[in-house]
């Protein structure tokens, strides 16, 4: 049984995009699942579009998604070099071998001509150049004419062929244009190159997006004109922006660094992801890489592109984030303290135990903690609580009687500051979610805060608290 073989092929053009990182994940998934393998290649022979790095990023991008390769520029192999522009030569010999077939031919035509060009009711290559003599050729090659090595594709006739996930697809070959396979500095087009490494590399299933469906038929014709089995095909739908445009890179559209700069885990990203296009069996949303290994099938694939949702890769990563060990959950969580108005004037560990289920990306970090030092003059009408029966007449109440007992208090611990606030209710006779309710208030300043009386109390210390209710007990007196 052949091995199955899947490839991921990006450009080296700057950071991951959300597509590129889907195209890559299912194609590791599809070969992990069919105990195959995958191959890196680099295809950069666009070398006007190639930026510097930009290998490092694909690489540093796919072991933080727990993409592994097992071929590619970096991990060797039998079927290298690996990079595309390192493999002009092989592209070159290819090309000369279409044209001895008839299946290509030299084009001399300049860019004014071809600006201008029509065929057959478009704009679009003519064929001109197919019809040079023999003499004619031998003569422009001789003189140094610039040209290029168009493919030769026949007007007649329809072009058919089998997507795993569209099924049967069906092109008159009257729609498609006479490729440029070399270009005019010797560099192949995408185009070209593509499908003779495909073929090298021994590649059995091309996993791309379905923008390629209709040139597909053009590749087929190579595969052919050598005398290649064509691969297996699975076409992917785009993944939109919103109803009306898909993400690109070009548009700067958020990558996966973006993602994880913001506060996102690598693992949540990627399950997300393998969720745009793909529909598992039994509608489970939250996978491991091996879950999705073993779940991963073509036949879920869809055939309607799908809308990025933030929002719901955002709960999918709270998800993950309240399953994080505490001591794993800092781990990620300190930077974003670092950054935050807390530095280094509060427990940090104290916040964590308060923040690891009330936030979705460790970005929202420095905002949810900025209360504790932006403690400012506040309405007293906030004290205001219906469900309790509190105004701020009882607040001041609620403070004074609530100072008197934290003053006399020594050991300023979690238990004794329940103690206190029970007692407290107990003497206003009102209940004890009352004075958490106006302490909490009179202490942050704020009414929505990530923890309670208590736990904002144990943070700031005994004489911060103190020093905080006295201020607001004095504005309620104003």
């Amino acid at each position: 049984m052949k091995t199955i073989r899947t490839r991921f092929a990006p450009s080296p053009t700057g950071f991951m995009h959300v597509g590129n990182l889907r195209s890559a994940l299912y194609a590791f998934l599809f070969a992990k699942q069919n105990n195959g393998k995958l191959i890196l290649r680099i295809e950069n022979t666009d070398t006007d579009r190639v930026v510097p790095g930009a290998v490092e990023v694909i690489y540093n991008t796919c072991k933080a998604a727990k993409i592994t390769f097992d071929e590619g520029p970096n991990e060797g192999g039998n079927f290298g070099p690996y990079v595309q522009s390192e493999r002009k030569e092989i592209y070159q010999k290819h090309a000369k071998e279409l044209i001895d077939k008839g299946h290509a031919y030299y084009c001399f035509c300049d860019k004014e001509r071809l600006a201008n060009v029509t065929f057959m009711g478009t704009h679009r290559y003519d064929k001109h150049c197919l019809y040079l003599s023999k003499e004619q050729i031998e003569e422009n090659l001789a003189k140094g004419i610039p040209y290029t090595i168009r493919q030769n594709i026949p007007i007649e006739g329809v072009s058919e062929f089998e997507d795993l996930v569209f099924g049967k697809i069906t092109i008159p070959n009257k729609e498609l244009e006479d490729n440029v396979l070399l270009k005019s500095d010797g560099m192949p087009t995408y185009n070209f190159a593509n499908v003779v490494d495909d073929h090298l590399m021994g590649i059995t299933h091309v996993i791309r997006g379905n923008e390629y469906l209709s040139s597909t038929p053009k590749y087929n014709f190579l595969y052919d004109n050598f005398g290649w089995e064509r691969p297996e095909y699975i076409h992917l739908t785009p993944i939109m922006k919103d109803e009306n445009r898909k993400l690109s890179k070009r548009h700067g559209d958020a990558n996966f660094d973006d993602f994880i700069n913001k506060g996102y885990l690598a693992e949540a990203i990627v399950n997300y992801i393998a969720l745009l296009g793909w529909s598992p069996k039994d509608n489970q949303e939250k996978f491991t890489m091996e879950q999705l290994i073993n779940s991963f099938s073509v036949s879920g694939l869809s055939r309607s592109s799908s809308v990025f949702d933030e929002v719901k890769m955002k709960w999918l990563n709270g998800e993950y984030i309240k399953e994080l060990s505490f001591d794993n959950f800092m781990n990620y969580a300190i930077p974003y303290f670092e950054k935050s108005n807390i530095k280094g004037k509060y427990d940090y560990n104290k916040f964590g135990h308060l923040l690891q289920s009330r936030i979705e990306t460790f970005g929202e970090i420095p905002e949810k903690v900025s209360f504790i030092t932006n403690y400012h003059k506040f309405d007293k009408n906030l004290y205001y609580n219906k469900r309790f029966k509190i105004d701020y007449n009882k607040a001041r109440e609620v403070i004074e009687i609530s100072l008197s007992l934290f003053n006399k208090l020594d050991n300023w611990l979690d238990e004794e500051l329940n103690n206190i606030i029970n007692k407290t209710a107990e003497v206003l006779e009102i209940k004890s979610g009352a004075v958490y309710s106006v302490l909490r208030l009179a202490i942050s300043g704020v009414q929505i805060t990530p923890g309670g009386a208590v736990e904002i109390a144990d943070i700031l210390g005994k004489e911060e608290t103190i020093e905080r209710l006295n201020k607001a007990l004095n504005w309620l007196r104003d």
